[in-house]
C-alpha cells in the first residue's frame, strides 16, 4: 500500500484542482440507425493526455473538438479511459477530464500509469489500478466509476497472474470494458504531427484515407469475426484514443457509422450482450474480446489488417 500512497500525494494537486468539477445532466441519447446495420458503443482511451499536439492544439482542445462532434452526432454517454498521472507534471491537464465530466460523458479506470500488466508483477498492477480511484472518485460524485479498461488490451502473460487481476477488479466491483473493434486510431497521432509541421498535404491526405479504409475494415471484420464465433452480429464495443487526429477524421469516422447504419449505444448496453459472458481459457490474454474468443476456441483469428501498416506510419513526414 505504500507505493499506492505515494501515488496519491503526486496526484493531490491535480485532484484537488479537479474537487470542483461538479457533473452536469447527460446529454440527450438519439440513437444512430438504431437497430438495421448493428450497434457498437465508442470509447476513448488516455483521458487526458495522448500523443503529441499537433499545431497550435491543446490538449483541452483536443477534448473540446471530440465532445463537440459527438453532442453533433447525438452519441450517448461516451466513457473514458483514464491514465491520472498524466497531471502530475502538468495538472493543468484535468481541464480535459472537467470538460468530459461536464459534457455529461462518464470517466473510467485505464490504470494510473498505463501499465503494461504483462510487463508488471499483479501487484504492481493493482496498485496502479487502486492509484487512479482518488480521481474518479472526485470527478465521478455519486456516478459509478467502476469500469476497467486494460491498457493494450492485456489481460495477464500467465494464467496466475491473470487470475490474480480478474480476482482483484471483482473484489473491487470492476467490470472490464471488453473491445471488439479497434484499428490502431492512436498510431495516426505522431505522423499527422509530423506531417502538419512539414505541411505536407499530400501525406495527410493518406493519413486520413488510410483511416477511413482501416475504420471500414474494422467493422466488417468485428461483424464478419462475430457472426462466426457467435452465429449473430453482437454489440460491439470501440476502442478509440483522445488524440490531434481524431479531431480531423471523429466526423467522418461518425458519417461512416451512420452510412453502415451502426446505432450509437452506451457501453453498459454493449457489455449487456450475453456474448460477452463467454469464458475464455487461454495460457495469455491479450487483444480484442473477438481474437481472445477465436484463440480460445482454436479458430483462425479475424484477418489481420495490413502487415506494414505500421513501417508506413513511422516513414511518413520523417
Amino acid at each position: 500500500m505504500h507505493i499506492r500512497r505515494r501515488f496519491l500525494l503526486a496526484t493531490s494537486a491535480a485532484v484537488a484542482l479537479l474537487a470542483l468539477a461538479v457533473p452536469r445532466a447527460q446529454p440527450a441519447a438519439a440513437p444512430v440507425g438504431a437497430g438495421v446495420g448493428g450497434s457498437v458503443a465508442l470509447t476513448f482511451d488516455d483521458l487526458p493526455t495522448h500523443g503529441p499536439l499537433p499545431g497550435a492544439l491543446s490538449r483541452a482542445d483536443i477534448a473540446k473538438s471530440l465532445i463537440d462532434t459527438l453532442r453533433a452526432h447525438k452519441a450517448p454517454r461516451v466513457y473514458g479511459f483514464i491514465n491520472a498521472k498524466a497531471m502530475v507534471d502538468r495538472p493543468e491537464d484535468g481541464q480535459v477530464l472537467r470538460l468530459w465530466r461536464d459534457a455529461g460523458f462518464p470517466l473510467g479506470n485505464h490504470a494510473f500509469s498505463h501499465m503494461d500488466l504483462h510487463t508488471n508483477t499483479a501487484e504492481a498492477f493493482q496498485q496502479d489500478i487502486a492509484a487512479n480511484e482518488d480521481t474518479l472518485r472526485t470527478l465521478m460524485g455519486g456516478e459509478d466509476w467502476h469500469w476497467f479498461r486494460y491498457p493494450y488490451l492485456r489481460e495477464g502473460d500467465t494464467p496466475e497472474k491473470h487470475r490474480a487481476v480478474v480476482g482483484f477488479l471483482k473484489e473491487r466491483g470492476y467490470k472490464v470494458a471488453q473491445v471488439t473493434l479497434s484499428f490502431d486510431d492512436y498510431a495516426y497521432n505522431d505522423p499527422y504531427a509530423r506531417c502538419l509541421a512539414k505541411h505536407d498535404t499530400a501525406s495527410i491526405d493518406w493519413l486520413k484515407q488510410s483511416y477511413e479504409t482501416r475504420a471500414e475494415d474494422s467493422l466488417t471484420r468485428g461483424q464478419d469475426a462475430s457472426r462466426t464465433l457467435f452465429g449473430r452480429d453482437i454489440k460491439h464495443v470501440m476502442l478509440l484514443h483522445i488524440g490531434g487526429f481524431e479531431t480531423v477524421m471523429l466526423p467522418r469516422l461518425l458519417e461512416i457509422l451512420e452510412r453502415r447504419k451502426f446505432a450509437l449505444i452506451t457501453l453498459d448496453e454493449a457489455a449487456s450482450d450475453p456474448a460477452y459472458a463467454t469464458a475464455v481459457e487461454l495460457t495469455a490474454w491479450n487483444g480484442t474480446f473477438l481474437q481472445q474468443v477465436a484463440r480460445a476456441r482454436q479458430l483462425p483469428p479475424p484477418r489481420p489488417a495490413d502487415p506494414e501498416f505500421f513501417k508506413k506510419l513511422d516513414a511518413l513526414c520523417r
